[in-house]
């Protein structure tokens, strides 16, 4: 346990950003899980309005430091290739019909 007045300042503090790193981190996680459910499932227009909101919480969490910016491109890369890929699909479908 920290003894002196400002250990105990700081682990209090260190306590306040792990919730706020936890909160955000979990965020991040779930829009990507989201976007990846719609994905799935095949939600056409339910992938195109999560996308712009997760590669959004992607930004954001490269700012804040939980993501670093290559990892973060390799997410928003991969996420709009697989929603382009699905639109393609679709629009394929409905053009045969």
């Amino acid at each position: 346990m920290p003894r002196t007045q400002s250990a105990i300042r700081q682990m209090r503090k260190n306590e306040r950003r792990r919730e706020i790193n936890r909160r955000n981190r979990s965020r991040l996680r779930t829009a990507i899980k989201k976007l990846r459910a719609a994905l799935q499932a095949g939600a056409v227009e339910e992938a195109k309005q999560l996308l712009p909101r997760t590669l959004s919480i992607i930004d954001n969490s490269v700012h804040k430091g939980i993501l670093h910016r290559n990892a973060a491109a390799r997410y928003k890369s991969r996420l709009m290739a697989h929603v382009h890929r699905l639109i393609r699909a679709s629009s394929t479908v409905t053009q045969a019909q």
